[in-house]
């Protein structure tokens, strides 16, 4: 985090003349630039614009430089962050500068702007500045505020998941082998990062072939009598009955450790010799499943497609582009393997040049996670230096970055950048596709209005135990499954398995929460005529433009009432019901305005319409399944305040099941380490008062 020295706010910070003294051209950080100083219809802009418009956008930007240079005469004039806020309060735009002043002073011209800077003049209406100590601190400032605030004409990286590693702990006498996510508080040594779930699971299975390590919890390990299933298929050595020596087991870890430290070839070459004298004693059981273990190292290294033989560690960065989409291919490389590639599409506005949006990603893309000693990108980025000390000082190591021209670093970044052209193109043709699926179900429903966001709910329960409401969303991209969402049914005046009271408190709960958070839902035709084509694409929008309702007349009906109720009155609304003998083609849908009525069998609608209504229902039924297995490992310890898991542990530990602690006299709950007399007195009175 940076250290920040000083702030100034425009809204309540220092108020700014009437008269700002003129602004030198040596405030500037690009002089030669007024000399190309075009009018503001003049920019080559993508918009066909009338006189009139042309005028209103001039006077717009004019309007815009003014506030700026009311606040720009308040600008530090060493290293910071400054962001452009417009007149709701919405944050626009985060920059940062070596000199914050000579940033600022660039917007001050009144034309010769992109698209993009002209819009983000003209909607300013304050700004705030952020003195830091260094540009890297600067750097590492905007890069949170950017995450955190996600302003609209940002570069924003809109994949955030951490990276799955692979996790060789160090606080048990036998080391476990495991796929870890998160925090690394855990004592052991961390290998990764591993792009996909896949990848780390494929690379652990052949370990677990090769090094015979154990993957089982803590807990597991110290209640086996016997060896689990994994010792019979060759899987672990199980350590954890007497099958191998601890001595030996140790001998593997560190052989394991080894292999992904980058020691493959010595690891390779020792259990060569292993079992050619395994096989000169004529221990052939012993040189076979040596043989094994490296026919699953081989394996290993093998199925990783791409393999350097000179880059140890680097993380290649390749962007491509097109119409207007950007996307960022990673591969990682770790101990001269290949541990999987992702790729990310950021969204930028399509003025940007590919460097400038590959800049701007890295920062985000390494807020938050370790970077690897080397990183090779495909083209030129500005704040090179700047990024590799940030990266250097929260690593702990030297990071280099590099963009190659020769050899095999190039032929790496040319492999990511046809990979990466390869799935934006698939990426596009889906999305297409998409779009082409909601026009049509559109039309089948008689709206008139593009659909951007279409919701659909289902509700999951068994005879009303367990019951939760689901709601998943789709849009031009696909499902939005960071936007899914469940209900936890709350209402205790409804029937068990009332399925429309059900329905009724998901969507008022629903509305209820987006009329606070967003009060002005859209109008049929409100495709907002403000924004420019660019940023209407990308802004996925909070109001749905079609609620649909998995159910017959009653849920429609149910469904209706509360946005009646709730005066929404300019979402369209729809509820499928399930065929005769829920056949699938037969569906009859309902609509406000019309009678019930089906679709063609063969009509794409239809299709989508099922696709839909299924991932409605398996997001349903797993929410429904994960909370009924919660509620049979539940506890009635957890019902108890200041109980916490250390404690129920040293209760169970002592008296084995939740019954026999509940028939405890008060005198042995007092004796249980760790339960002091008052929390002895606090159980004993929860099991009592609840028999009585």
């Amino acid at each position: 985090m940076a250290r920040i020295r000083k702030i100034i706010v425009g809204e309540a910070g220092v108020e700014p003349t009437d008269a700002p003294p003129p602004f030198d051209a040596e405030d500037l950080e690009a002089p030669d630039e007024l000399l190309s100083v075009l009018p503001l219809a003049d920019m080559g802009s993508d918009l066909i614009l009338g006189e009139e418009e042309k005028a209103a956008a001039d006077t717009e930007v004019r309007r815009g430089v003014a506030v700026i240079r009311h606040y720009w005469q308040h600008a530090p004039h060493g290293p910071g962050v400054y962001r452009m806020i417009g007149e709701s309060g919405e944050v626009l735009y985060v920059g940062k500068a070596k000199s914050v002043r000579k940033r600022i002073a660039n917007y001050l011209r009144e034309g010769g702007h992109t698209n993009r800077i002209a819009r983000m003049i003209s909607l300013t209406a304050s700004m705030v500045f952020v003195s830091t100590a260094t540009e890297t601190e600067a750097l590492l400032l905007e890069t949170n505020y950017i995450k955190q605030m996600k302003p609209r004409f940002n570069v924003l990286m809109r994949d955030d998941k951490s990276f799955p590693y692979i996790l060789l702990s160090r606080d048990h006498e036998a080391p476990q082998l495991t796929k870890h996510r998160g925090a690394r508080s855990r004592k052991g040594d961390y290998f990764g990062p591993f792009a996909s779930v896949w990848a780390v699971n494929r690379t652990l299975n052949a370990l677990q072939r090769a090094f015979l390590l154990r993957s089982c919890t803590d807990s597991y390990y110290e209640n086996r009598t016997r060896p689990c299933l994994l010792y019979q298929i060759k899987r672990c050595s199980a350590p954890c009955t007497g099958e191998i020596s601890l001595h030996d087991y140790d001998h593997l870890a560190s052989e394991a450790r080894d292999f992904l430290s980058g020691k493959s070839r010595a690891v390779r070459e020792l259990l060569a010799r292993e079992m050619e004298q395994a096989a000169e004693n004529l221990a052939f059981e012993q040189a076979a499943r040596l043989r094994d273990r490296i026919s699953a190292l081989s394996t290993i290294q093998g199925a990783q497609g791409i393999n350097p033989k000179t880059v140890e560690e680097a993380d290649v960065f390749a962007i491509v582009e097109e119409a207007g989409h950007f996307c960022v291919e990673v591969f990682f490389f770790r101990a001269s393997q290949n541990w999987g590639n992702r790729a990310y599409f950021p969204r930028a506005d399509k003025s940007l040049s590919l460097s400038e949006v590959l800049d701007a990603f890295l920062a985000q893309f390494y807020s938050d996670k370790p970077a690897a000693r080397l990183l090779l990108l495909s083209e030129e980025i500005e704040n090179a230096d700047v990024l590799a000390q940030a990266l250097s000082e929260r690593s702990g190591h030297k990071v280099e970055i590099a963009v190659p021209q020769r050899g095999e670093k190039k032929d790496l970044v040319e492999a990511a950048r046809q990979n990466g052209r390869e799935t934006l193109s698939r990426q596009l043709s889906e999305q297409a596709s998409q779009e082409k699926l909601l026009a049509e179900l559109a039309k089948a429903f008689g709206l008139e209005r593009v659909l951007r966001r279409v919701e659909v709910y289902d509700n999951s329960h068994i005879m009303g135990t367990n019951a939760v409401g689901a709601m998943i969303v789709a849009g031009p991209s696909g499902f939005m499954k960071t936007h899914y969402r469940t209900f936890n049914i709350k209402g205790e005046e409804l029937t068990p398995g009332d399925d429309y009271g059900m329905m009724r408190e998901v969507l008022r709960r629903r509305f209820s929460r987006l009329l606070r958070e967003d009060p002005i839902a859209p109008s049929p035709e409100a495709e907002s005529e403000e924004a420019p084509p660019s940023e209407k694409n990308e802004a996925f929008p909070q109001w749905p433009d079609l609620i649909l309702i998995d159910g017959g007349q009653g849920q429609f009906d149910a469904a209706r009432a509360i946005l009646d109720e709730l005066g929404i009155d300019n979402v369209a609304l729809a509820s499928i019901a399930k065929g005769v003998d829920r056949d699938a083609g037969r569906e009859t849908f309902f609509v406000t305005g019309r009678p019930p009525f089906r679709l063609p069998p063969r009509d794409p609608a239809l299709y989508f319409v099922q696709r839909l209504r299924d991932e409605a229902h398996r997001f349903a039924i797993g929410t429904h399944r994960a909370k009924r297995r919660k509620e049979f490992t539940k506890s009635p310890l957890d019902e108890i305040a200041g109980i916490g898991p250390a404690r129920k542990r040293a209760l169970l530990n002592a008296f084995g099941t939740a019954k026999a602690i509940s028939r405890a006299a008060l005198p042995d709950l007092e004796k249980v380490p760790g339960i002091n007399a008052a929390s002895a007195k606090l159980i004993y009175d929860f099991f009592h008062e609840r028999g009585k």
